[in-house]
This record gives structure tokens, sequence and C-alpha cells, in this order.
């Protein structure tokens, strides 16, 4: 047990074995701050000893203010050193054993941090490095000196052989190139290898020295003798005391221990051992994936190189071909200026589409010629994408706003220049020019909006645009405005279905390319536009799908493989011929298409997602989508284009036989053609308005204008003065003064009615009788024989258009008023021919009157006695007891003829009176309204007595001599009558002189509004035999154009 006297208290062991002292153990208790002789210092802590007493006996602790019994027992130090010594083992088996756990899960957490290669193994599996070197050496032998013999694009070859020759020796160059980069790539992975593995040894070997080295500064495992302490010795020597025995079970038991140590430590090399070669395997894993990964990514970048240099040498190619074709063009141009050049087969077939446009059948043939048609959600590119393959920014943007509103049906045609132009106008803009350019979106912007009706957010009208250049691919796209998933404040609620209605419109046609536009930079759980493309084409036979925003969805996705998923067309629950991912800008407005080219090609370049072999090279960039979508486009349309024009044939067969039937002797004329006729026969009209006599014209300007001035007359002049008159005028005409008050008051009223009112009314009867007399000669129109009443609406909305704004001017009335009061001043009637025709007139006048006024009075009063017993009508109580009424007051005019318009209180109580005695009860209000027509009716009778009387008074009047006529009544309505002639008169000259011809004109300008209306000739041209005559000449238009672009598509006489 040399081991036991070891350590810090070796000495004091062995000084306290070779002292004397009683044969007894001394075991203290524990005891506050006592000194201790093991360690010569104070403290409250224990040591135990366990040494027999005798000749060794001693003290271990010694406390001269001993407080405390001490137990003394024999041999017990044995127990207790083998306690100790047994627990420091147990703790370095424990140690042992954890440290192996924690070894074995820092490896576990070492292993899963490695990145998961299981997606190499999908796309190269089990690769051999030296299969895969030695078979790109023997690639390089087979092919090199026979370039010549592989396919290559057909663009290369037009190019000539020079250049096919320099592409073949640059091809060579370049593969060994890449055969020598990838042979020194591999021997510096060999050399990086066993130099990792020459680090890793020389780790393990100082791992283990200091394992070694920590192993061997344990203490030793305890021994059944210890030489240099005598007392063990002895105890050795003697079986009969039952301390040996003990010291033997302790010495088994260590050995026991030992024996397990031992086993423990040989688990914990064996898996030392196996988590230095799970370790190993895994570095050695771990560098061959590396080494695989660094050969793909080098490959990779080899591959993008290479396919963009060779695309660069196409597009060089392709510009020297451009402005070759461009410099012939312009030759042709000036050799062959008096020859019209014939059409490209895209402006051809851009023709018939735009016919198509508009066609709307009801023979079931539908439009079914193939298109582009660019869909997507708001927002998501589309239209970028379709600037990008137009190669100009040709439509206008906004931040997050809607900004197609309508279908733009673009046509790319390839030109010397690159331009612009609308189907509707001669303008070109220069697409070159970025003044011009901002005038082209302006004005796409205003037809967009013009196109939008009232209330409504997106329209159906096409709006028709072709741009031409040097390289763009010839097809036809349609973009439509984008979907949405939520309609917002400004917009009509039904936006959200009408956008989504148009689009199923243009989709559902089984001939439609569909570019389906998808947002990268957003979740693919938000678009709409996916299932929409799903429903019209499940099979994806005609889809072309595009992700646009790569460079915004690299930066946002951080799982890589989704985007390949994708591409592969794995995500979304669509189909299609291609995928495509292309980027469209910076979202930079100001950015130019070449700068969004150049950033596209960049991007590319150095994306990781991409030069990682996630998508195949020919799926990215604007280019290839170009190209790819042209081709799709042109298949399709030889696929189906004879088909249509079969089934355009057959409709206008249909078409002609319905004509036949329905209209035999009508000619076909749409309603461009109708509307021109009914211009024609309008026109004729405002001829014949002309033609019509100016005494036609007076008499109905007279007649219409007495008419309307006929009450003021009566009422408020006549009528006023004449009562003026025989309630205390001077009835006598003298002389010398022919002013009397009867004439005073005319003179006063009839002032002031030409000043104010009369000018006024003039010019508003002589509109109302222009309108008159226009209006009776389109009625005489419509009587005749070759009368067609299907312009009848449409006349009548331009006449009454014109007749509305038309305004009569204004010097007129001035003009008027001048000629009235002159006329009205003038109080001498020259001849007995007019003083007669005043008379009639004056009679005719009142004969109306009288027969107005008995009419009136009849009706108050109840039938009278020949019309009571031969109809056998009776009155009410009422009308009886105004019939009363009207006696008595007859009875009182009778008594004084001479009677003013009203009547006095007494007058008034005394018919009261009587006509109570009759037993009839009346008030005076009843009174007075009977009184107003029965005095009404007496001065009508006495005025039509004064006319018999004036027909024999002309000559006393003329003579001026004094007689007991009054015919200033007569004198009034000459004037009156005069008044009415020289106005009619002044007002026909004004019409057939000014008016007329300002209407012809007015009307011009209307019919020129509505020709240029389709809706208003819509609207006003109707019918069947409108339609039908439409249909049919739009079914040969289409039929004609088809029949033209297959002959020119089949002979191949057209670029």
């Amino acid at each position: 047990m040399s081991w036991f006297a070891r350590g810090k208290f070796g000495p004091r062991i062995q000084q306290i074995i070779s002292s004397n002292g009683t044969n007894k153990r001394i075991l203290p208790l524990q005891y506050n701050f006592q000194y201790c002789r093991l360690c010569g210092e104070n403290h409250s802590t224990r040591h135990y000893s366990g040494l027999p007493h005798g000749r060794h006996q001693a003290k271990l602790l010694i406390n001269p203010k001993l407080t405390t019994a001490i137990q003394i027992r024999q041999l017990g130090w044995v127990p207790v050193v083998l306690r100790s010594v047994l627990k420091i083992r147990y703790l370095l088996l424990g140690g042992a054993v954890g440290g192996g756990a924690s070894l074995a899960k820092q490896y576990e957490e070492w292993k899963k941090g490695l990145p998961d290669t299981d997606w190499l193994k999908e796309m190269i599996p089990e690769v051999d490095i030296d299969k895969f070197r030695q078979g790109l050496i023997g690639f390089k032998d087979t092919v090199k000196g026979k370039v010549g013999e592989l396919e290559m694009d057909p663009k290369l070859k037009e190019a000539g052989w020079e250049k096919y020759a320099e592409f073949k020796v640059w091809f060579d160059k370049r593969l060994d190139a890449a055969i020598k980069k990838v042979e020194e790539e591999e021997a510096e992975e060999d050399a990086k290898k066993v130099e990792l593995n020459k680090e890793t040894f020389t780790t393990l070997n100082s791992l283990t020295a200091e394992y070694n080295r920590l192993k061997n500064s344990l203490p030793e495992r305890p021994k059944l003798s210890i030489p240099e302490v005598p007392v063990v010795t002895a105890f050795s020597l003697t079986n009969t005391n039952p301390d040996t025995k003990l010291l033997d079970e302790k010495t088994k038991e260590i050995e026991e221990s030992a024996a397990l140590i031992q086993e423990k430590e040989k688990q914990l090399l064996e898996k030392d051992e196996k988590i230095a070669q799970e370790k190993k395997k895994a570095e050695q894993e771990r560098e061959k994936n590396t080494v695989l990964a660094r050969k793909l990514e080098s490959a990779q970048e080899e591959l993008m190189r290479t396919q963009i240099k060779y695309q660069k040498e196409i597009e060089k190619l392709e510009k020297e071909n451009k402005e070759l074709r461009k410099q012939l063009l312009l030759r042709g141009k000036q050799v062959t200026i008096s020859k019209q050049i014939k059409k490209s087969l895209i402006d051809m077939y851009s023709e018939v589409l735009d016919e198509l446009s508009g066609y709307d059948s009801s023979y079931n043939t539908a439009d079914h010629l193939p298109r582009v048609v660019v869909v997507g959600d708001q927002s998501s590119g589309k239209t970028s994408v379709l600037e990008m393959v137009a190669q100009a920014r040709i439509f206008p943007r906004g931040a997050g706003e809607m900004m197609t509103r309508a279908p733009v049906k673009v046509t790319l045609s390839e030109g010397p220049y690159h331009i612009a132009s609308f189907k509707d106008s001669n303008r070109e803009f220069d697409l070159s020019n970025e003044a011009e350019l901002a005038e082209l979106r302006r004005e796409v912007e205003i037809r967009m909006m013009k196109s939008v009706q009232s209330g409504s957010t997106v329209s159906s009208d096409v709006i028709s645009m072709t741009v031409k250049g040097p390289g763009l691919q010839r097809m036809v796209l349609v973009d439509l405005p984008g979907i949405i998933s939520t309609v917002t404040a400004g917009m009509n609620p039904e936006t959200k279905d009408s956008i989504k209605a148009l689009a199923t419109q243009y989709m559902s046609n089984p001939n439609a390319i569909i570019l389906c536009i998808q947002d990268g930079s957003v979740d693919a759980e938000r678009s709409n536009v996916t299932d929409l493309v799903s429903t019209m084409d499940p099979a994806g036979k005609r889809t072309i799908f595009v992700l646009t925003k790569v460079d915004m969805a690299e930066q946002n996705l951080a799982n890589p493989d989704r985007i390949r998923k994708i591409l592969s067309g794995k995500l979304f629950p669509m189909k299609a011929l291609g995928y495509f991912a292309v980027v469209t800008g910076r979202g930079n407005k100001e950015d130019s298409i070449q700068d969004i080219k150049d950033y596209e090609e960049e991007f590319f370049q150095k994306s990781k997602i991409f030069k990682g072999g996630i998508v195949n090279s020919s799926q990215i960039t604007t280019r290839n989508l170009s190209f790819a979508v042209s081709e799709c486009f042109w298949k399709m349309v030889r696929d189906t284009v004879e088909q249509q024009a079969d089934a355009f044939k057959a409709t206008r067969f249909n078409l002609e036989t319905e004509w036949k039937n329905n209209f035999p002797r009508i000619r076909e004329l749409d309603r461009d053609e109708l509307f021109e006729k009914a211009r024609g026969e309008i026109l004729d009209e405002i001829v014949n308005l002309s033609l019509v006599s100016p005494q036609t014209w007076e008499d109905s300007l007279g007649k219409k204008l007495w008419e309307r001035v006929s009450q003021h007359v009566f009422e408020n002049i006549y009528l006023p003065a004449a009562q003026t008159q025989s309630s205390g005028g001077t009835r006598q005409i003298s002389p010398h003064n022919r002013s009397g008050t009867f004439n005073t008051t005319i003179d006063i009223k009839l002032k002031q009615w030409a000043e104010n009112q009369l000018p006024i009314k003039s010019v508003e009867i002589g509109w109302e009788t222009l309108q008159e007399e226009f209006h009776k000669l389109m009625e005489k129109a419509k009587k005749g024989k070759e009368h067609d009443d299907i312009f009848d609406m449409l006349k009548g909305a331009v006449v009454d258009t014109a007749m509305n704004g038309h305004m009569w001017e204004d010097k007129a009335s001035e003009m008027l008023r001048v000629i009235q009061l002159n006329t009205l001043e003038d109080r001498s009637v020259p001849d007995k021919q007019q003083w007669d025709g005043a008379i009639r007139f004056l009679e005719e006048s009142l004969y109306e009157k009288v027969r107005a006024n008995d009419e009136n009075l009849r009706q108050v009063v109840g039938p009278g006695w020949y019309e009571r017993w031969t109809s056998w009508k009776s009155g009410t109580p009422e009308q009886k007891a105004r019939n009363a009424t009207k006696g008595e007051l007859e009875k009182l005019l009778t008594a004084e003829s001479d009677h003013g318009p009203h009547l006095s209180y007494e007058e008034i109580t005394t018919v009261r009176r009587n006509l109570a005695t009759q037993g009839v009860e009346v008030d005076n209000e009843a009174i007075r309204e009977t009184w107003y027509l029965v005095n009404r009716r007496h001065f009508l009778q006495r005025a039509l007595q004064r006319c018999h009387d004036c027909k024999r008074g002309f000559w006393m009047y003329h003579q001026g001599l004094e007689n007991e006529l009054d015919c200033g009544d007569t004198v009034l309505f000459w004037r009156i009558q005069q008044m009415l002639r020289v106005t009619a008169n002044a007002l026909r000259q004004q019409v057939m002189n000014r008016e007329a011809r300002r209407l012809e004109k007015e009307i011009k300008e209307v019919l020129e509004e509505m020709s240029q209306d389709k809706e208003s000739k819509t609207k006003l041209l109707t019918g069947r035999r409108v339609l039908l005559a439409e249909e049919l000449k739009r079914v040969r238009q289409i039929q004609e154009k088809l029949e033209e672009f297959i002959k020119a598509l089949n002979t191949g006489g057209h670029d």
C-alpha cells in the first residue's frame, strides 16, 4: 500500500503510524474549529483514520478544551481507507461513462448539423468522378474535329461559312479548356484530401496522447500488501483476526471494481473507435459532396457562359442580317415608289382579327382564330412582359393601380424602323424617341378611359395597335386587365366579375395560346390566375407559364426548391407547354428596355438558384420566351386557319340564303351605307325647305302669330280700353281731337306690348313655324312610294337634335321691335279694302270669342231650354241657381246697356233679394262669376253690332266727319292686322335668308357627329334587315381576308 502514503497526507500518516500510543482507535466527533494534527490547521470538517491501537496509537484531533466524549474502535481505519479508494474509482468510472455519453451526443449533433445532400443524389445519382472524367475525355476525342457534323442552328449557317468556321474553332478551344479545368480541379481536390487526412490523423494522435496522460495521472489501484508499513504485513499473516477477513472481502471488491473499470475502459475505447470511424466516414462523404457540388456549379457556370456567348453571337448575326434587310427594304422603296409593297403575313392576319373583334353572329360561328392571350393577376408584370417582347415601353404605368382597363391587341411585325401606330390612325410614333413614347402611352391611356362607359371600370372594346421594328417576333398578343381579388372604393361593384368574364371569353377560344403570368415575388397560394387557367386548359396543351420578378423571388424565398417546383409544374394545379422565368425590370420606371435586358442577363449569370442546375438554361430570359411563344403561335395558326375559313364560308352561305328569302328586292346595305342614304334624304328635305313659297311662309307665320297673341290682345288691350270707354269715356271721334279715352289707352298698351313682349314672342313663333314646316315636308316624304321606314328613327333624332341646338339670331328681335312699333303707331286706314279687311278680321275674332264664352257660360248655367227638351238633359241645383242669376243679370243689362265691367254692392244686393224671392240662394262670389260671363257676352255682341254698322262708315271716317258711329275697335284691329302682316314678312325673310341655312348647317354637323358614333347608329338603325346585312358584309370581308392570308401562307410569297 505504498500508494496510500502518497499525496497531501502522506507524511502525516507515516508520522502517526510510527508514534507511540495506546492500542485504541480514536474516532472523534465533529468539533468547532479544532486543531488538526494531519494538516495542522483549524477547521470544522472531519478527518477519518482507521489505524489499530498498540504501539502505533495516536490521536488525530487534539483539543485542550475537549468537551465531547470520543469513540474508540479497533482496526476501523482499514475499511475507511478502502472506501476512500473505491470512491475515487467510482468517480473515475462515472466520469468515463459520462464523458463517453457526452462525446456520443456531441457526435450525433455534429452529424445532424451536416447539410442535406439527398438532393444531389436525386440530381446526380451515384456519380463516379473517374467515370465522369473518362467520359468527358472520350467526348472530347469524339467531338474534336467533327464539329461540322453536328446539327447547329440554321441561323449560324445563314450567316456564312466564315462565321461558322470561327465559331467551330472557338467551340473546340472552349471544350479543351473545360476538360483541362476539370483535371486541374480534380488534382487540387486530391491534394486537399491528403492534407485533410494528415490534419485529422495529427489531431487524433494529440487526443490519444492527452487521454493517456490523464489516465496515468490517476492514482493506482490498491494492492493487498504495503511493504513500507509493517503493521499491514502483520495483519496479512494473521487469519484468526476478524479484521483480516474483512480486508480480504474489501480486496476482492476492489479487484472486481478494477475489472469493471477495465471493461468500461474497453467499451469507451470501442466507442471512441466507432466515433472516429463515423467521423472519418462523414468527413469523406462531405468532402465528396463538396467536390461534386463545386464541379456541378462550375459546369453550370460554364454552360451559362457558353449559352450567353452563343446568344450574343446569334444576336450579332441577326443585327447584321436586319441591317441588310433594312437597306434592302429602303432600296426597294426608292426603286418601286409607284408599286404597292406586299403586306407581311402578320399584318394580313392582324387585319383578319380586327374584322373579327366586332363580329357577333347568331349562327354559332365563334372567333376561333389563334392569338396570344396574356392573362395574370393585377400587378403581376404581364404588361412588362409584353413590353419586353415588343422591345418598347408602350403602356402606361402605375404603382399598384389598375392601368389596363380594356383589351389591347398588339401586332408585332418586323420592319426597318421601330414604330407604333393605331388601327384607326395614320400617325406613327417613333419608339426610339422618348417624347413620342410618352405621347403614345398617354394616347393609350386616353383610349382606355374613352372606351370605359359611365359607371364602369373596365371595357370589352379592343384597342388595336401595331408595333414594327428590327428583330421583333411576328405574332399577335392581347393584353387583358389583371384579375383582382377585391373590389376597392371607386370601382364598379361588378368589376371583378367583368374582368373574369372577359378573360374567360378570350381563353375559351380553343386555339388561343394562353400566356399565364405569375408574380414570383408573392406566395403561390395567393395566385388567382392559375386556377382560372387550369379550368380553361386542363391538359395544358396551349398554355405557357411565365414566372416574373424572379430576382425578388430569390431574395424572398428561403427554400430554392420552391422555384424548381414552380418551373417544373409541380406546385400549381395546372399544366403547361413550357415554363419560363424572366426578369422584367428593377422597379425603376425610367429604365430602358436595353437596361432591363442587361440587368436580366447579369442576374441569371450570378443567380445561385439558376446557375445551380435548378432549371434549364432555355427556360430563362424574355428572349427565349419570345422565340417559344412565336413558334407556338405560328404552329397553331397553320393548324387551324383553314378550318376557320371553312366555317366562315358556311356561315356566309346561310346568311345569303336568309337574305334572298326575306328581302329579295332590297339591296344589302349595312349601317354605314344606310346612314349615308338617310343623310342624303335629310339634306334633300333641307333643300325642299328653301322651295317653300313666301306666301306660304307669311300665311303660316301670321296665323300662328295671331293664335299666340290674340289672348293678350283681347284680355289686356282691347277689353280694358273698351270697358273704360263705355264706363264714361268720350265716344265721339272729332277731326280736331282723335285721341279719346279709348285711343289713348290703346296707344299706351300697344307701345308697352311692342317694346317688351311682342318681339321675343315673334321670334319664338318664327322658330316654331320653321320646325312645323320642316316636319310637314318630312311627313309628306313619308307618304311617298319610295319611302323606307327604316330611316324614320334616324331622321327624327337628327332633326330633333339640330332643332334643340338651334338658336335664333339675337339682332332679329331688335329689328322686329322697331318695325312693330312703327307699324302700331299708324292709325290711318288708307282705303276701303283694308277697312273691310279689318272689319272681317275683327268679326272673325269676335265670333271666336263669343263661341268660347257661350261654351263657358253653358257649363256654368247648364243646358238650355232646347237642349233640355231634345236631349233630355237637366242641370244641377248649382247650375239652376246660376241660370236664375243669369236671368236677373240680363234684366240689369237690358235696363242699362252701357253698364260698366263691375257690379256695385247695391246691385249685387238687389240681385240676391230678387233671387231670394224666387227661392234661390246664391252668394256674392257666384253672382260676380256669372256676371263676368254675361257681361262679356253682352259686350262682344255689341262689338259685333258696331262691326256691322262700321262697314258703311269708312267714307265718314276717311273724311273726318263727326257721327254717331264708334269705329275705334275697327281701327285697332287694322293696326294689329298690319303689325301681323309686317312681322310675318320680316320673319319670312329671316327664315329664308338666314335661319334655314343655319339649320341646314346644324343638321349637317349632327349628321357628321352621328356618322362617327357607332352606338347611335346601332340604336337608330335597327331591325333584322340591318343586322343581317351587317353580318353578311362582315363575314364576306373576313372570308376574303382569310383566303388571301391562307394563299400567302401556303405560297410563302410574303415575309
